[in-house]
Protein backbone atom coordinates (compact mmCIF):
# COMPACT_ATOMS: atom_id res chain seq x y z
CA UNK A 1 0.00 0.00 0.00
CA UNK A 2 1.77 3.27 -1.01
CA UNK A 3 1.80 5.71 1.42
CA UNK A 4 -0.71 8.81 0.56
CA UNK A 5 0.77 12.12 0.54
CA UNK A 6 -0.24 15.38 1.19
CA UNK A 7 1.46 19.17 0.05
CA UNK A 8 -0.41 22.78 0.07
CA UNK A 9 -0.63 25.33 -2.88
CA UNK A 10 -1.03 28.37 -3.41
CA UNK A 11 -4.16 28.70 -5.83
CA UNK A 12 -2.80 31.99 -7.00
CA UNK A 13 0.99 31.83 -8.61
CA UNK A 14 1.36 27.52 -7.82
CA UNK A 15 3.60 28.11 -4.87
CA UNK A 16 4.01 24.38 -3.29
CA UNK A 17 4.55 24.51 0.65
CA UNK A 18 4.89 21.12 3.13
CA UNK A 19 2.22 22.84 5.18
CA UNK A 20 -0.20 25.34 5.51
CA UNK A 21 0.73 29.40 5.43
CA UNK A 22 -1.16 32.00 5.78
CA UNK A 23 0.55 34.38 3.66
CA UNK A 24 1.96 33.01 0.19
CA UNK A 25 6.14 34.00 0.66
CA UNK A 26 5.82 34.14 -3.67
CA UNK A 27 2.95 36.36 -4.39
CA UNK A 28 2.01 37.98 -0.92
CA UNK A 29 -1.74 36.42 -1.32
CA UNK A 30 -3.37 35.60 2.24
CA UNK A 31 -5.91 32.23 2.77
CA UNK A 32 -4.32 30.88 -0.79
CA UNK A 33 -3.19 28.12 0.10
CA UNK A 34 -4.79 24.46 -0.35
CA UNK A 35 -4.30 21.44 0.37
CA UNK A 36 -3.73 18.49 -2.41
CA UNK A 37 -3.41 14.74 -2.04
CA UNK A 38 -0.23 13.93 -4.03
CA UNK A 39 0.04 11.00 -6.19
CA UNK A 40 1.52 7.57 -5.00
CA UNK A 41 4.90 6.85 -5.61
CA UNK A 42 3.76 4.00 -7.23
CA UNK A 43 4.15 4.13 -10.79
CA UNK A 44 1.42 6.30 -12.77
CA UNK A 45 -1.66 4.26 -14.14
CA UNK A 46 -2.11 7.00 -16.70
CA UNK A 47 1.19 6.38 -18.21
CA UNK A 48 1.61 2.64 -19.66
CA UNK A 49 -1.53 3.72 -21.79
CA UNK A 50 0.59 7.18 -22.75
CA UNK A 51 3.51 4.96 -23.88
CA UNK A 52 1.81 2.53 -25.55
CA UNK A 53 0.55 5.07 -27.90
CA UNK A 54 3.76 6.48 -28.78
CA UNK A 55 7.32 5.72 -28.09
CA UNK A 56 8.81 4.09 -25.24
CA UNK A 57 10.75 5.86 -23.15
CA UNK A 58 14.70 5.57 -22.83
CA UNK A 59 17.19 6.34 -20.82
CA UNK A 60 18.68 10.36 -21.34
CA UNK A 61 22.37 11.17 -21.43
CA UNK A 62 23.93 14.47 -21.04
CA UNK A 63 25.03 16.06 -24.43
CA UNK A 64 27.15 18.75 -25.33
CA UNK A 65 25.27 21.86 -26.97
CA UNK A 66 27.66 21.31 -29.79
CA UNK A 67 25.92 17.18 -30.26
CA UNK A 68 22.60 18.73 -30.52
CA UNK A 69 20.94 19.18 -34.11
CA UNK A 70 19.44 22.50 -34.58
CA UNK A 71 16.57 22.13 -36.45
CA UNK A 72 12.94 23.33 -36.79
CA UNK A 73 10.10 22.13 -35.19
CA UNK A 74 7.55 20.09 -37.24
CA UNK A 75 4.16 22.13 -37.12
CA UNK A 76 0.91 21.46 -38.46
CA UNK A 77 -0.82 23.61 -40.61
CA UNK A 78 -4.36 24.66 -39.20
CA UNK A 79 -5.55 26.36 -42.29
CA UNK A 80 -6.28 29.49 -40.49
CA UNK A 81 -3.80 32.58 -41.12
CA UNK A 82 -4.82 34.10 -36.92
CA UNK A 83 -4.07 30.96 -35.33
CA UNK A 84 -1.27 30.24 -37.02
CA UNK A 85 0.44 33.44 -36.06
CA UNK A 86 -0.69 33.47 -32.84
CA UNK A 87 0.75 29.89 -32.71
CA UNK A 88 4.28 31.05 -34.23
CA UNK A 89 3.33 29.30 -37.57
CA UNK A 90 1.15 26.11 -36.68
CA UNK A 91 0.65 23.99 -34.41
CA UNK A 92 3.99 22.06 -33.10
CA UNK A 93 4.04 17.92 -32.91
CA UNK A 94 4.05 16.61 -29.08
CA UNK A 95 3.29 20.19 -27.77
CA UNK A 96 0.29 20.67 -25.22
CA UNK A 97 -1.74 24.47 -25.87
CA UNK A 98 -3.78 25.77 -22.80
CA UNK A 99 -6.51 28.23 -24.86
CA UNK A 100 -8.78 30.33 -21.84
CA UNK A 101 -11.29 32.46 -22.43
CA UNK A 102 -14.49 33.36 -20.45
CA UNK A 103 -17.73 31.02 -20.80
CA UNK A 104 -19.63 31.96 -23.96
CA UNK A 105 -16.76 34.15 -25.70
CA UNK A 106 -16.43 31.31 -28.92
CA UNK A 107 -13.76 29.34 -27.37
CA UNK A 108 -15.23 25.93 -28.50
CA UNK A 109 -16.97 27.52 -31.58
CA UNK A 110 -12.98 28.18 -32.66
CA UNK A 111 -11.61 25.13 -32.02
CA UNK A 112 -14.77 22.67 -33.38
CA UNK A 113 -13.92 25.00 -36.68
CA UNK A 114 -10.54 24.71 -36.84
CA UNK A 115 -10.80 20.34 -36.91
CA UNK A 116 -13.49 20.39 -39.37
CA UNK A 117 -11.15 22.10 -41.32
CA UNK A 118 -8.38 19.55 -40.99
CA UNK A 119 -9.73 16.93 -42.94
CA UNK A 120 -5.90 15.18 -43.69
CA UNK A 121 -5.70 14.43 -39.22
CA UNK A 122 -7.39 11.89 -37.69
CA UNK A 123 -8.47 13.68 -34.35
CA UNK A 124 -10.23 12.98 -31.46
CA UNK A 125 -12.60 15.39 -29.94
CA UNK A 126 -12.90 14.32 -25.82
CA UNK A 127 -15.75 16.95 -24.20
CA UNK A 128 -16.67 16.88 -20.66
CA UNK A 129 -19.46 19.16 -21.08
CA UNK A 130 -21.50 18.84 -23.92
CA UNK A 131 -23.29 16.08 -25.32
CA UNK A 132 -22.90 14.38 -28.69
CA UNK A 133 -25.68 15.41 -29.89
CA UNK A 134 -24.88 19.05 -28.98
CA UNK A 135 -21.39 19.17 -31.16
CA UNK A 136 -23.12 17.32 -33.62
CA UNK A 137 -25.37 20.49 -33.81
CA UNK A 138 -22.32 22.70 -33.40
CA UNK A 139 -20.48 21.09 -36.15
CA UNK A 140 -23.27 21.26 -38.79
CA UNK A 141 -23.59 25.01 -38.35
CA UNK A 142 -19.91 25.47 -38.04
CA UNK A 143 -19.47 23.62 -41.82
CA UNK A 144 -17.94 25.47 -44.56
CA UNK A 145 -19.93 23.11 -46.82
CA UNK A 146 -23.26 20.38 -45.72
CA UNK A 147 -21.02 18.08 -47.95
CA UNK A 148 -17.32 18.77 -46.52
CA UNK A 149 -16.04 14.91 -44.99
CA UNK A 150 -16.07 15.00 -41.37
CA UNK A 151 -15.20 11.16 -40.99
CA UNK A 152 -11.41 12.43 -39.76
CA UNK A 153 -13.41 13.75 -36.42
CA UNK A 154 -13.75 11.64 -33.63
CA UNK A 155 -16.37 12.59 -30.50
CA UNK A 156 -15.73 11.12 -27.48
CA UNK A 157 -17.96 12.31 -24.02
CA UNK A 158 -15.93 11.30 -21.03
CA UNK A 159 -14.84 12.62 -17.91
CA UNK A 160 -12.24 9.88 -17.16
CA UNK A 161 -8.77 10.47 -18.03
CA UNK A 162 -7.80 6.35 -17.77
CA UNK A 163 -10.68 5.85 -19.91
CA UNK A 164 -10.03 8.74 -22.33
CA UNK A 165 -6.24 7.20 -22.34
CA UNK A 166 -8.01 3.93 -23.24
CA UNK A 167 -9.63 5.68 -26.35
CA UNK A 168 -6.48 6.68 -27.43
CA UNK A 169 -4.82 3.72 -27.62
CA UNK A 170 -7.30 2.26 -29.38
CA UNK A 171 -8.01 5.06 -31.84
CA UNK A 172 -4.68 6.13 -32.44
CA UNK A 173 -5.43 9.45 -33.22
CA UNK A 174 -2.95 12.33 -34.90
CA UNK A 175 -4.60 15.26 -32.46
CA UNK A 176 -6.20 15.41 -29.44
CA UNK A 177 -8.03 18.17 -28.24
CA UNK A 178 -10.51 18.25 -24.46
CA UNK A 179 -12.93 21.01 -23.85
CA UNK A 180 -12.18 21.20 -21.28
CA UNK A 181 -9.43 20.15 -18.69
CA UNK A 182 -11.64 21.60 -15.56
CA UNK A 183 -13.98 18.40 -16.25
CA UNK A 184 -11.40 15.75 -16.62
CA UNK A 185 -10.51 13.97 -13.50
CA UNK A 186 -8.43 11.05 -12.71
CA UNK A 187 -8.70 8.10 -9.96
CA UNK A 188 -5.28 8.68 -8.54
CA UNK A 189 -6.48 11.97 -6.71
CA UNK A 190 -9.45 11.84 -4.31
CA UNK A 191 -10.98 14.77 -4.67
CA UNK A 192 -13.94 16.26 -7.31
CA UNK A 193 -13.20 17.29 -10.98
CA UNK A 194 -12.10 21.06 -11.39
CA UNK A 195 -9.81 21.19 -7.85
CA UNK A 196 -6.00 22.24 -7.80
CA UNK A 197 -5.14 18.70 -7.55
CA UNK A 198 -7.03 17.09 -10.46
CA UNK A 199 -6.50 20.02 -13.07
CA UNK A 200 -2.88 19.49 -11.73
CA UNK A 201 -2.71 15.97 -12.38
CA UNK A 202 -4.77 15.56 -15.26
CA UNK A 203 -2.22 18.19 -16.90
CA UNK A 204 0.73 16.52 -15.55
CA UNK A 205 -0.25 13.02 -17.53
CA UNK A 206 -1.91 14.58 -20.51
CA UNK A 207 1.69 16.19 -21.21
CA UNK A 208 3.75 13.52 -20.30
CA UNK A 209 1.46 11.81 -23.07
CA UNK A 210 2.04 13.81 -25.43
CA UNK A 211 5.71 14.28 -25.56
CA UNK A 212 6.16 10.59 -25.57
CA UNK A 213 3.66 9.75 -28.29
CA UNK A 214 4.83 13.44 -30.31
CA UNK A 215 0.91 13.67 -30.56
CA UNK A 216 -0.25 17.51 -29.86
CA UNK A 217 -2.95 18.16 -26.82
CA UNK A 218 -5.03 21.37 -26.88
CA UNK A 219 -6.53 22.13 -23.88
CA UNK A 220 -9.74 24.55 -23.57
CA UNK A 221 -9.93 26.19 -20.16
CA UNK A 222 -12.29 28.50 -18.20
CA UNK A 223 -11.73 31.61 -16.16
CA UNK A 224 -12.06 33.45 -13.11
CA UNK A 225 -13.81 35.98 -12.40
CA UNK A 226 -10.41 38.07 -11.94
CA UNK A 227 -9.72 37.16 -15.52
CA UNK A 228 -7.00 34.36 -14.92
CA UNK A 229 -7.27 30.81 -15.53
CA UNK A 230 -9.17 28.33 -13.50
CA UNK A 231 -6.86 25.82 -11.68
CA UNK A 232 -3.55 26.44 -9.93
CA UNK A 233 -0.29 28.73 -11.91
CA UNK A 234 1.06 25.70 -11.83
CA UNK A 235 -0.95 24.56 -15.08
CA UNK A 236 0.29 27.38 -17.23
CA UNK A 237 4.06 26.14 -16.09
CA UNK A 238 3.33 22.84 -17.43
CA UNK A 239 1.99 23.55 -20.99
CA UNK A 240 3.72 24.42 -23.77
CA UNK A 241 1.45 27.11 -24.94
CA UNK A 242 -1.32 29.98 -23.10
CA UNK A 243 -3.62 31.51 -25.65
CA UNK A 244 -6.37 33.90 -24.52
CA UNK A 245 -9.39 34.22 -26.12
CA UNK A 246 -11.22 37.89 -25.40
CA UNK A 247 -13.72 40.20 -26.41
CA UNK A 248 -17.02 41.43 -25.25
CA UNK A 249 -19.90 39.34 -26.01
CA UNK A 250 -22.12 41.89 -27.42
CA UNK A 251 -19.71 43.32 -29.58
CA UNK A 252 -18.34 41.00 -32.84
CA UNK A 253 -14.75 40.97 -32.45
CA UNK A 254 -12.49 39.01 -30.98
CA UNK A 255 -8.77 39.05 -29.94
CA UNK A 256 -6.53 36.02 -29.39
CA UNK A 257 -3.71 36.32 -27.48
CA UNK A 258 -0.31 34.61 -26.80
CA UNK A 259 0.41 34.98 -23.18
CA UNK A 260 2.90 32.16 -23.06
CA UNK A 261 4.56 30.72 -26.75
CA UNK A 262 8.07 28.03 -25.89
CA UNK A 263 7.75 27.82 -29.60
CA UNK A 264 7.25 31.35 -31.17
CA UNK A 265 6.47 34.98 -29.93
CA UNK A 266 4.29 36.40 -27.35
CA UNK A 267 3.95 39.39 -29.26
CA UNK A 268 1.31 37.80 -32.08
CA UNK A 269 -2.57 38.90 -31.92
CA UNK A 270 -5.13 37.11 -33.80
CA UNK A 271 -8.71 39.16 -34.70
CA UNK A 272 -12.29 37.32 -35.40
CA UNK A 273 -15.28 38.26 -36.47
CA UNK A 274 -18.18 36.96 -34.55
CA UNK A 275 -20.42 36.07 -37.51
CA UNK A 276 -23.45 33.30 -37.55
CA UNK A 277 -21.80 30.39 -39.22
CA UNK A 278 -18.70 31.02 -37.21
CA UNK A 279 -15.41 33.20 -36.48
CA UNK A 280 -14.38 34.26 -39.26
CA UNK A 281 -10.64 35.90 -39.39
CA UNK A 282 -9.65 39.36 -39.45
CA UNK A 283 -7.04 39.64 -41.98
CA UNK A 284 -6.95 43.68 -42.17
CA UNK A 285 -8.48 45.23 -39.00
CA UNK A 286 -8.31 48.68 -39.70
CA UNK A 287 -10.38 48.96 -42.24
CA UNK A 288 -13.14 47.05 -40.41
CA UNK A 289 -12.97 48.73 -37.09
CA UNK A 290 -12.85 52.68 -38.64
CA UNK A 291 -16.25 53.98 -39.97
CA UNK A 292 -17.13 57.12 -42.09
CA UNK A 293 -20.06 57.88 -40.11
CA UNK A 294 -18.02 60.58 -37.47
CA UNK A 295 -17.35 63.04 -39.93
CA UNK A 296 -18.12 66.45 -38.59
CA UNK A 297 -19.19 65.01 -35.18
CA UNK A 298 -17.15 66.25 -31.90
CA UNK A 299 -15.46 63.76 -29.27
CA UNK A 300 -14.27 61.35 -31.65
CA UNK A 301 -10.19 60.96 -32.73
CA UNK A 302 -8.32 58.37 -34.31
CA UNK A 303 -5.40 56.39 -32.98
CA UNK A 304 -2.70 54.50 -34.83
CA UNK A 305 -1.98 51.68 -32.56
CA UNK A 306 -0.27 48.46 -32.41
CA UNK A 307 -1.22 45.32 -30.51
CA UNK A 308 1.11 42.78 -30.69
CA UNK A 309 3.11 43.01 -34.20
CA UNK A 310 0.12 44.43 -36.05
CA UNK A 311 -0.61 48.20 -36.55
CA UNK A 312 -4.26 49.06 -37.17
CA UNK A 313 -6.32 52.27 -36.50
CA UNK A 314 -8.43 53.06 -33.82
CA UNK A 315 -11.66 54.80 -33.18
CA UNK A 316 -11.22 56.90 -29.52
CA UNK A 317 -14.78 58.47 -28.88
CA UNK A 318 -15.75 61.02 -25.98
CA UNK A 319 -18.12 62.15 -24.08
CA UNK A 320 -17.68 65.06 -21.46
CA UNK A 321 -21.13 66.94 -19.89
CA UNK A 322 -21.88 68.55 -17.06
CA UNK A 323 -22.30 66.46 -13.80
CA UNK A 324 -26.02 65.79 -12.82
CA UNK A 325 -24.61 64.90 -9.39
CA UNK A 326 -22.07 65.95 -6.49
CA UNK A 327 -19.30 63.66 -7.64
CA UNK A 328 -18.73 63.65 -11.37
CA UNK A 329 -18.06 60.17 -13.33
CA UNK A 330 -15.20 58.85 -15.02
CA UNK A 331 -15.71 55.94 -17.11
CA UNK A 332 -13.47 53.98 -19.67
CA UNK A 333 -14.62 51.00 -22.14
CA UNK A 334 -12.08 49.50 -23.84
CA UNK A 335 -9.28 51.53 -21.99
CA UNK A 336 -7.53 51.46 -18.64
CA UNK A 337 -9.84 53.82 -16.57
CA UNK A 338 -6.80 54.68 -14.15
CA UNK A 339 -4.48 55.72 -17.13
CA UNK A 340 -7.98 58.05 -18.09
CA UNK A 341 -7.53 59.63 -15.05
CA UNK A 342 -3.88 60.11 -15.09
CA UNK A 343 -5.15 62.14 -18.51
CA UNK A 344 -7.78 64.05 -17.45
CA UNK A 345 -5.26 65.47 -14.75
CA UNK A 346 -3.02 66.24 -17.06
CA UNK A 347 -5.09 67.57 -19.23
CA UNK A 348 -6.73 69.93 -16.16
CA UNK A 349 -2.84 70.61 -14.82
CA UNK A 350 -0.69 71.17 -17.73
CA UNK A 351 -3.18 72.22 -20.51
CA UNK A 352 -5.09 74.23 -18.25
CA UNK A 353 -8.67 72.87 -19.07
CA UNK A 354 -10.68 72.36 -16.30
CA UNK A 355 -12.81 68.98 -16.13
CA UNK A 356 -13.30 68.80 -12.56
CA UNK A 357 -17.22 69.22 -12.70
CA UNK A 358 -17.75 67.34 -15.75
CA UNK A 359 -18.85 63.27 -16.49
CA UNK A 360 -16.22 62.13 -19.06
CA UNK A 361 -16.94 58.67 -20.46
CA UNK A 362 -14.69 57.11 -23.06
CA UNK A 363 -15.20 54.19 -25.28
CA UNK A 364 -12.99 52.40 -28.19
CA UNK A 365 -15.14 51.66 -30.66
CA UNK A 366 -15.41 48.02 -31.82
CA UNK A 367 -15.41 46.65 -28.64
CA UNK A 368 -11.82 45.64 -28.44
CA UNK A 369 -9.60 46.38 -25.11
CA UNK A 370 -5.89 48.09 -25.90
CA UNK A 371 -2.99 48.70 -23.97
CA UNK A 372 -0.95 50.56 -26.26
CA UNK A 373 0.29 53.91 -24.54
CA UNK A 374 0.64 55.66 -27.99
CA UNK A 375 -3.64 56.11 -27.55
CA UNK A 376 -2.57 58.59 -24.97
CA UNK A 377 -2.62 61.50 -27.52
CA UNK A 378 -5.84 59.97 -29.24
CA UNK A 379 -7.53 59.73 -26.04
CA UNK A 380 -6.94 63.79 -24.83
CA UNK A 381 -7.82 64.84 -28.22
CA UNK A 382 -11.20 62.92 -28.32
CA UNK A 383 -11.72 64.90 -24.84
CA UNK A 384 -10.96 68.43 -25.43
CA UNK A 385 -12.70 68.13 -28.96
CA UNK A 386 -15.79 67.09 -27.11
CA UNK A 387 -15.61 69.37 -24.38
CA UNK A 388 -15.41 72.50 -26.89
CA UNK A 389 -18.33 70.81 -29.20
CA UNK A 390 -15.48 71.04 -31.94
CA UNK A 391 -14.69 67.91 -34.68
CA UNK A 392 -11.56 66.83 -35.49
CA UNK A 393 -11.11 67.41 -39.22
CA UNK A 394 -11.35 64.05 -41.19
CA UNK A 395 -7.89 62.41 -42.31
CA UNK A 396 -5.91 63.38 -39.47
CA UNK A 397 -4.62 60.76 -37.33
CA UNK A 398 -2.13 60.48 -33.91
CA UNK A 399 0.34 58.57 -32.04
CA UNK A 400 2.00 59.61 -28.78
CA UNK A 401 1.99 58.44 -25.14
CA UNK A 402 1.38 61.68 -22.65
CA UNK A 403 3.71 61.79 -19.90
CA UNK A 404 2.76 63.15 -16.15
CA UNK A 405 4.60 66.82 -17.17
CA UNK A 406 2.58 66.82 -20.33
CA UNK A 407 5.65 65.84 -22.71
CA UNK A 408 4.60 63.67 -26.06
CA UNK A 409 7.22 60.81 -25.22
CA UNK A 410 8.46 59.01 -28.42
CA UNK A 411 6.54 55.45 -29.60
CA UNK A 412 8.08 52.18 -30.97
CA UNK A 413 7.56 50.84 -34.28
CA UNK A 414 6.62 54.65 -35.55
CA UNK A 415 7.00 53.22 -39.22
CA UNK A 416 4.81 50.33 -39.07
CA UNK A 417 1.62 53.11 -37.71
CA UNK A 418 3.00 55.68 -40.70
CA UNK A 419 2.58 53.25 -42.96
CA UNK A 420 -0.44 52.00 -42.05
CA UNK A 421 -1.89 55.18 -41.71
CA UNK A 422 -0.87 56.24 -45.38
CA UNK A 423 -1.95 52.84 -46.49
CA UNK A 424 -5.35 53.68 -45.43
CA UNK A 425 -6.08 57.18 -46.98
CA UNK A 426 -4.95 59.50 -44.37
CA UNK A 427 -3.40 62.43 -44.87
CA UNK A 428 -1.88 64.51 -41.93
CA UNK A 429 -0.34 62.18 -39.03
CA UNK A 430 0.77 63.99 -35.02
CA UNK A 431 4.02 62.15 -33.91
CA UNK A 432 6.32 62.83 -31.23
CA UNK A 433 9.50 64.73 -32.19
CA UNK A 434 11.42 62.44 -31.06
CA UNK A 435 10.66 59.70 -33.52
CA UNK A 436 11.41 61.83 -36.07
CA UNK A 437 15.11 60.83 -35.88
CA UNK A 438 14.30 57.20 -36.78
CA UNK A 439 11.46 58.41 -39.56
CA UNK A 440 12.70 58.81 -43.24
CA UNK A 441 10.07 62.06 -43.96
CA UNK A 442 11.28 61.83 -47.79
CA UNK A 443 9.78 58.34 -48.02
CA UNK A 444 6.53 58.89 -46.02
CA UNK A 445 3.63 60.30 -48.81
CA UNK A 446 1.39 61.77 -45.26
CA UNK A 447 2.06 64.87 -43.86
CA UNK A 448 3.91 64.62 -40.30
CA UNK A 449 3.32 66.67 -37.92
CA UNK A 450 5.81 66.58 -35.64
CA UNK A 451 5.06 67.92 -31.41
CA UNK A 452 6.93 67.87 -28.37
CA UNK A 453 4.33 69.23 -25.89
CA UNK A 454 0.49 68.30 -25.38
CA UNK A 455 -0.51 71.95 -25.98
CA UNK A 456 1.39 71.80 -29.43
CA UNK A 457 -0.53 68.78 -30.32
CA UNK A 458 -3.99 70.39 -29.39
CA UNK A 459 -2.65 73.55 -30.98
CA UNK A 460 -2.16 71.90 -34.46
CA UNK A 461 -5.62 70.22 -34.15
CA UNK A 462 -7.89 73.10 -33.20
CA UNK A 463 -5.55 76.04 -34.13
Amino acid sequence: MAKEKTAYVCSSCGQESPKWIGKCPACGQWNTFKEIRLAPDTPSRGMPAAATVGHSLRKSRALRLSEIEGRDDPRIDLHDAELNRVLGGGLVQGSIVLLGGEPGIGKSTLTMQTMLALADKRILYISGEESAHQLKMRAERLAAQPSAPTDHLLILCENSLETIFEHIRDEQPELVVIDSIQTIATDEVDSAAGSIAQVRECASQLLRFAKTSGVPVILIGHITKEGTLAGPKILEHIVDTVIQFEGDQHHLYRILRSMKNRFGSTSELGIYEMQQTGLRPVSNPSELLLTDQHDGLSGVAISTAIEGMRPFLLETQALVSSAAYGTPQRQATGFDQRRLNMLLAVLEKRVGFKLMQKDVFLNIAGGLRVTDMAMDLSVIAAVLSSNVDTPIESLWCMAGEVGLSGEVRPVSRIEQRVAEAERLGFQHIIIPRLNLQSLDRKKVGIEIHPVRKVEEALRVLFG
